[in-house]
């Protein structure tokens, strides 16, 4: 009779022990199934910023990030399409365009970088300490020196046949000479004008992040049409009824919050040049840094393009011109403007 309750006790504790485990099962089933889709560019992918930046807002929120990295034009397409619970990119005509088309509730400027014009030493189009971009890319057309587009529709692609249109160049009728489309990202674009000997436009923050620069180098920065601003947003719930809204927004609202920004600005990597906040009304005190910044981050808009990487910064500690180089010192993402008072 002992030996029977015994196995009897044995037997509900194993029970219990089985239902429990079942239970905690289908509990981290449902923590785990917690997720948003962000549809982004390559640049915040390759620069490694949501490597660092996601985790930290998953421990904090319980919920998981999934990226979905392309070209801006494509991320806008599949969040056009409903497959995407945030959009994250940086063609701020095609963002005010997805937003006044119904597809997104509002746009959240969030941070900036410039774009550079990078190309082998040789420099055979000259083009090399300059700061006017759209005078560069007629250098570079005129000696039909090669030049590498990505020629994928993205935010980096739009912003190169702006300054190709006003540089008067038809790149259309030069395509498959020394005009070449590589149809990829940022990356693969830049192995391939590495392995060519040719020119590119590049965003700072990829160009920062490669690590097969070859004989490349930054030829031609600080003009403010370089200028390159990211926006984020959430899709349209009234649109797409699956879109997990409150947590699309918990996500873009821990973005603009001193938490988030501070998480952004403490993301460092190897680096050698910098950028500027976005100025306010009044003008805002200098951060002092030890860091160069890959992005500035600013949460207001502003109506002229700030004073970039070539120029004059309110970095006191972060002068580069055009060329200049800081060995040893990392790139940091700076303060938000909410933060310099």
């Amino acid at each position: 009779m002992h030996r029977s309750n015994l196995r009897s006790t044995i037997a509900t504790v194993l029970a219990v022990g089985l239902l429990l485990a079942t239970a905690a099962g289908f509990a981290g089933a449902r923590a785990g199934d917690r997720f948003i889709v962000v549809a982004s560019t390559t640049s915040t992918q390759d620069s490694g910023l949501f490597g660092y930046i996601l985790p930290r807002f998953t421990e904090k929120s319980g919920i998981e990030v999934r990226v979905v990295a392309k070209g801006t034009g494509e991320a806008i397409k599949l969040a056009q399409k409903g497959d995407a619970d945030v959009l994250f990119v940086h063609d701020r005509p095609s963002e005010e365009k997805f937003i006044a088309e119904g597809y997104g509730v509002k746009r959240y400027p969030l941070m900036y970088n410039d774009f550079i014009i990078v190309g082998p030493r040789q420099d055979p189009a000259g083009i090399g300490g300059g700061r006017d971009a759209v005078a560069a890319l007629q250098k570079i057309a005129a000696a039909h020196a090669p030049f590498v587009s990505r020629g994928d529709d993205s935010g980096t692609n739009k912003a190169e046949l702006r300054l190709w249109k006003l540089a008067g160049v038809d790149v259309k009728a030069a395509s498959g000479g020394w005009y070449r489309e590589a149809g990829s990202g940022m990356g693969p674009t830049l192995n391939t004008a590495s392995a060519t000997g040719a020119y590119t436009l590049t965003d700072r923050a990829t160009w920062t992040a490669f690590n097969n620069k070859g004989d490349l180098t930054v030829l031609v920065e600080g003009d403010s049409r370089l200028f390159n601003q990211y926006g984020v947003m959430l899709v349209n719930p009234q649109r797409f009824p699956h879109v997990k809204a409150a947590d699309g927004q918990a996500f873009i609202d821990w973005l603009v919050s001193p938490e988030g920004q501070r998480t952004i600005a403490d993301f460092k990597i190897t680096a050698s040049s910098c950028s500027s906040p976005t100025p306010r009304a009044r003008r805002p005190r200098p951060i002092r840094t030890t860091a160069t910044s890959l992005f500035a981050l600013s949460l207001r808009e502003t109506k002229k393009a700030p004073p970039l990487a070539g120029g004059a910064s309110s970095h006191q500690d972060c002068r580069a011109m055009p060329g200049t180089r800081h060995p040893d010192r990392s790139m940091k993402w700076s303060l938000t403007n909410s933060q310099l008072r």
